[in-house]
């Protein structure tokens, strides 16, 4: 079973595969998850076995303990590629999302000016407008879309809160110009089904839907951590760069990260 939590609000510098040095910044509780997504592969476990007791991080904490970590960074001579909006969940479902976003970058020029902000999410709260809003102010967001298949989200996303993948998809067309598509592919069970997102009944449709979206890049992946479920496997970078290259006939920017 997965263990990694992250502290809460600010944690690393990290490498990112994808970000380079990456200052975390995490919007949920230390002690556990909370997400609107319930993915059998999060690193950070299965909801029913993370539930947090603390509260999430007061947009106050999260603007001082960020002033404070930029501040030191700075005062050492230390380097910043990103400020990723990540952790033990879905960070858009802070309620005051916005104007913490707004204070990050705010913070981010006053001392890191060249680095980006960043936002890991799986999009299920795109229909509140305050998040809509605060997504366009992000550098980098990076858009969950496993697959366009409703019956896959239910089984392997498993959504805990009104999800209608054809408005999701609708709310990602406002994006334009910046929208970045993250993607993990996977093979295995489930509860005795298959989890395998590599077929082409899977891969045709989300091949059409991403072109449609005209994203600026698409980052596409696989399982690199421990996972709670043990009957999941991780793609192989020939299958990965396989997927990439039906994208890419498309005209697609595509890059894989094992």
């Amino acid at each position: 079973m997965a263990t990694v939590l992250y502290p809460s609000p600010v944690f690393g510098p990290v490498h990112s595969r994808r970000l380079g040095r990456s200052l975390g910044i995490n919007l949920l509780p230390p002690d556990g998850k909370l997400c609107s997504f319930d993915c059998v592969y999060c690193e950070c476990g299965l909801n029913a076995e993370r539930v947090p007791h603390e509260k999430m991080p007061s947009r106050a904490c999260v603007a001082s303990e960020l002033e404070r970590t930029l501040s030191a960074m700075r005062d050492k001579g230390e380097t910043l590629d990103a400020l990723t909006f990540a952790g033990n969940g879905e960070p858009t479902g802070h309620p005051d999302f916005l104007a913490i976003v707004r204070d990050v970058r705010a913070l981010r020029d006053a001392y890191f000016p060249q680095a980006r902000v960043c936002l890991l999410t799986n999009a299920t709260h795109l229909d509140r407008d305050d998040v809509f809003e605060a997504v366009q102010l992000i550098d980098r967001p990076c858009l969950k879309l496993d697959t366009v298949d409703a019956d896959y989200i239910r089984r392997v996303d498993r959504p805990n809160c009104p999800y209608r993948i054809d408005r999701v998809l609708e709310r990602m067309q406002g994006l334009k110009g910046r929208l970045i598509v993250q993607t993990l592919f996977m093979k295995g069970t489930f509860e005795g089904r298959s989890v395998d997102n590599t077929l082409a009944e899977y891969v045709d449709p989300w091949v059409k839907a991403v072109t449609a979206l005209a994203p600026i890049g698409v980052d596409i992946y696989t399982l690199a951590r421990a996972t709670p479920v043990p009957t999941l496997e991780k793609l192989s970078r020939e299958e990965l760069e396989a997927i990439a290259g039906k994208l890419r006939a498309q005209g697609v920017d595509v890059h894989c990260y094992e």
